[in-house]
């Protein structure tokens, strides 16, 4: 473990106050994975974490990975301006055609004061009807909900889990891809180099 996360980790001990974490979105899906990640990485840190309405300055539904990131980036500036804590987190989901096909996919941002780290999560396939309606305006959300017969998904298990049979969820995604975000801050002297 690097000096950085020693001396969190030591700071925060002694201090007996806990690791706060602000979300750039209420959606508990985002908080929880936010909070999951974090609890991985300090497992002996108690973690406070809120969300906060952070808009992304992109459309509703992000249809390339230049917007979603775009989204990402304007999520997390926003938490940092409006907010104090020790980690600001963004997530931001979207979609796009690439040449195998259309997939859906999120970026992530973890920052500190000091330090940001922008990662992105893996890409779901995702069917032609699919993204023939994302085209149209809708909202992947709303698509599955009206194809699955759900509700709400994008605040539960999403595509992710309703297009795996629940093998993976959007929060055990966005959880995954936020661990491999924070290498840069669990190996900082490797990163500083």
């Amino acid at each position: 473990m690097n000096s950085y996360f020693f001396m969190f980790q030591v700071s925060t001990a002694m201090n007996n106050k806990p690791l706060s974490i602000i979300v750039g979105s209420n959606n508990p899906v985002k908080i929880n994975a936010a909070k999951s990640a974090i609890s991985t990485v300090f497992p002996n840190v108690e973690i406070s974490c809120q969300g906060m309405h952070a808009p992304s300055l992109v459309a509703d539904q992000p249809m390339s990975e230049e917007e979603t990131r775009a989204g990402v980036i304007n999520r997390v500036n926003y938490c940092q301006q409006h907010s104090q804590a020790d980690f600001y987190v963004a997530i931001e989901g979207g979609v796009d055609d690439f040449e195998y096909g259309s997939a859906t996919f999120a970026y992530v941002v973890i920052a500190t004061n000091e330090q940001q780290s922008i990662g992105r999560s893996a890409n779901l396939p995702l069917p032609n009807v699919v993204y023939q309606a994302l085209q149209q305006g809708e909202e992947l959300g709303d698509v599955m909900d009206r194809l699955f017969n759900t509700e709400n998904i994008k605040q539960k298990g999403g595509a992710m889990a309703l297009l795996t049979a629940d093998h993976v969820s959007r929060e055990s995604v966005y959880t995954q891809a936020l661990i491999l975000a924070l290498a840069p801050f669990i190996n900082s002297t490797l990163f500083d180099k």
